[in-house]
């Protein structure tokens, strides 16, 4: 995870809806947070040590998801999410926290991915 802070009090996810036609999951939480984050943005910023790597040097670059797709999701505990996509990749556990992230800076997340894709 990049240098962000978490949200100041772990907030609760109330909804999440994943939408086919906008490529997004509109998510909600218990303070009032409401989100809309890309696939694509779900996927190039997966949890995974795949994509996070072990270590900031072995992070990857994820080209190519501009139109990649959400074939499922399942709980995992009461924590997080795991989504698979269909481009096969599900290893990645989206906690709370992760999602209230990408949510968060959703703009920026994707400023600097946009700026490292070159």
């Amino acid at each position: 995870m990049s240098g962000a802070q978490a949200p100041a009090a772990a907030a609760w996810p109330l909804d999440l809806a994943f939408s086919a036609s906008a490529r997004s999951l509109a998510i909600s939480f218990d303070d009032g947070a409401r989100f809309d984050i890309p696939f694509e943005l779900l996927r190039v910023e997966s949890p995974s040590a795949e994509v996070q790597g072990h270590s900031a040097a072995a992070r990857q670059l994820v080209r190519g998801k501009e139109q990649v797709g959400v074939t499922g999701a399942e709980p995992v505990g009461r924590y997080a999410v795991r989504i698979t996509f269909d481009d096969g990749h599900s290893s990645g556990l989206y906690t709370w926290d992760w999602l209230y992230r990408l949510g968060r800076d959703r703009d920026a997340l994707l400023a600097d991915y946009r700026a490292r894709l070159g």
